[in-house]
C-alpha cells in the first residue's frame, strides 16, 4: 500500500456537541472510538473511504484533568476546528523522521499510545506528535504506524468520502519538499497563504461539506 492520508483531526471543547454537529451536518453518525488514558481526551470517528477517517476529539469528562494541556489545543480553541492531519508512511517512522531531520525538518520524537475500543479491542500505535505551533500550525502531517492493530477505518460505515485536502502555507515549496519525503498524496493541494490553513472537502449524504482550520 502506498503512503497515504491516515486521518484528519477535528477538535472541539465539547465532544458530545461536536458529534451532534457533525451528524447533523453530514447526515452520518460518528462511531465511538474510545478514551486516550492519561491524556484527558476521547474520540469518535467517521469513515472517509479508502482506509481513512475523520477523528472527532474532545475532553473526556470521565478522566481526571491531565497534568498539562490536552493535545490539539483543545483547551484553548473557541469553536470546532480542523487542527491537523496524519499520514501513514510505508517506510519505518524512524527512517522518515531521520530523513526529514537531515533535511532540516523537525517532526518531533516518536511515542507510543493506545486506546480501547468500546468492543474491548486494544489499539496500539506509534506516532510523531502534531506540530501545531508556528510556522506550520498543523499543515505538516504527524506520522503514524498502527503495527499489528486493526486500522480504525476497517470497522467504520461507508457514506462519507474525502475529496481533497488543501494546505495553505507561507512557504509552500518547503512543505511540498517534506511531503515528498513522507509519501505520495494525490488528494493534497499545497498553496501559498499568509498563514497556515487547512481545508478538507468531503462528500456526505447531505452534500459537499468543507471543514476548515
Amino acid at each position: 500500500m502506498a503512503s497515504q492520508i491516515d486521518h484528519l483531526v477535528l477538535a472541539g471543547t465539547d465532544l458530545a456537541a461536536l458529534v451532534t454537529r457533525v451528524a447533523t451536518q453530514f447526515g452520518a453518525n460518528p462511531v465511538p472510538g474510545g478514551p486516550h488514558p492519561g491524556r484527558g481526551t476521547r474520540n469518535e470517528l467517521v469513515g472517509l473511504g479508502n482506509g481513512r477517517y475523520l477523528e472527532l476529539i474532545g475532553p473526556d469528562r470521565d478522566q481526571p484533568a491531565p497534568g498539562g494541556p490536552r493535545q490539539f489545543g483543545i483547551d484553548t480553541i473557541t469553536e470546532p476546528t480542523l487542527v491537523a492531519w496524519c499520514a501513514r508512511p510505508t517506510r519505518p517512522l524512524a527512517e522518515v523522521v531521520g530523513d526529514a531531520a537531515a533535511a532540516g525538518f523537525d517532526l518531533g520524537p516518536l511515542a507510543s499510545m493506545s486506546r480501547q475500543r468500546p468492543d474491548g479491542v486494544l489499539l496500539q500505535w506509534r506516532l510523531t506528535f502534531p506540530q501545531l505551533a508556528t510556522p506550520d500550525e498543523g499543515t505538516v502531517p504527524f506520522l503514524i504506524d498502527w503495527g499489528d492493530s486493526p486500522h480504525p477505518a476497517t470497522t467504520l460505515p461507508d457514506g462519507v468520502e474525502l475529496l481533497g485536502l488543501t494546505l495553505g502555507n507561507p512557504w509552500p515549496g518547503r512543505l511540498r519538499t517534506l511531503l515528498t519525503m513522507v509519501g505520495d498524496f494525490p488528494e493534497i493541494d499545497v498553496v501559498v497563504a499568509a498563514r497556515p490553513t487547512l481545508q478538507a472537502r468531503l462528500r456526505t449524504p447531505n452534500g459537499e461539506v468543507h471543514l476548515r482550520g
